[in-house]
């Protein structure tokens, strides 16, 4: 699979499971529907693919641009910023081995085109900071203001450091998941918990305060521990979890964890530590009631 197949098959993958408070094909926002999504991947991806040769702000400000271009709303902004360094990485080195010189290469030109995608996509809950706001021009490179941005942000954090919770967390879960190209969803959806009980999400956060973050890790805790998805109680659990994040408008979207599932799929897809069910497989999966 070429570098522009792992990224689009990395976004259509996690659009497509119904994971619990997001957006998929059996639930939609006021705004947003799971079609928006699937357009964005296919929009973005060929630009991505492009990270190591138009650099990895070039290709974060063009991606969101197609973005906004093809479904008109911030549906990967998150995603875009996770992708870009992961997939500039020379395809001769693994990601473990080649990310933390992308990441150290990062200029103020990066950065200033970041927040021209930043800005473009317009995302909720960014409020304002004393240092390097969004609504300044940046003075440091793309690391340093995700570093100054990474106890706040997961996304941030990864830049901060070197992908852990992709590279250390989300790539080795999924390596030991079993028959992944049957499994796909499920996998996903307990990756997409597993993430959240260890990282509680940064946009519900944002959004709703830490104190809802952290209640929403230990409510995704519960479902697992309930014995999803073998058990009665464990399905349960998982559907009154969705509930819960949909309340208040969708404001509990653990749109974050999300994001991070995405760059944790494209990163094992890259390194062959999973097979990918066929993307027809996966369209046809969307479309069963």
């Amino acid at each position: 699979m070429n570098l522009q197949d792992c990224i689009h098959t990395a976004c259509l993958l996690e659009a497509t499971a119904r994971k619990p408070g997001n957006v998929h094909p059996g639930a939609s926002f006021a705004d947003l529907a799971y079609n928006d999504f699937v357009v964005s991947a296919a929009a973005v991806a060929p630009i991505l693919a492009r990270s190591a040769e138009l650099g990895v702000g070039r290709a974060i400000r063009d991606a969101i641009r197609a973005t906004a271009e093809t479904a008109g709303h911030n549906t990967n902004l998150g995603i875009v910023l996770l992708l870009a360094p992961l997939a500039a990485v020379p395809a001769g080195q693994t990601l473990r081995t080649g990310i933390s010189a992308i990441l150290s290469n990062l200029n103020s030109r990066d950065a200033e085109l970041a927040y021209q995608a930043i800005r473009t996509a317009n995302p909720g809950g960014m409020g304002e900071v004393d240092d390097q706001d969004l609504t300044d021009a940046p003075t440091g490179t793309l690391l340093d203001v995700m570093r100054l941005a990474s106890d706040r942000d997961q996304v941030a954090n990864q830049y901060a450091t070197d992908f852990e919770a992709v590279l250390e967390f989300g790539v080795p879960f999924l390596s030991a998941c079993h028959d992944f190209s049957v499994n796909w969803e499920d996998s996903i959806v307990e990756l997409y918990l597993r993430l959240m009980t260890k990282y509680p999400d940064s946009l519900i956060a944002r959004k709703c305060g830490q104190g809802e973050a952290d209640e929403s890790a230990s409510r995704a805790k519960s479902v697992l521990d309930s014995g999803w998805p073998q058990t009665s109680a464990g399905n349960a659990k998982l559907a009154d979890f969705d509930s819960w994040l949909r309340a208040k408008n969708n404001q509990r979207n653990p749109g974050t964890t999300a994001d991070l599932v995405t760059a944790s799929l494209f990163a094992a897809l890259r390194g062959t530590v999973i097979e990918s069910p066929s993307v027809s497989l996966v369209r046809k999966h969307a479309n069963r009631k």
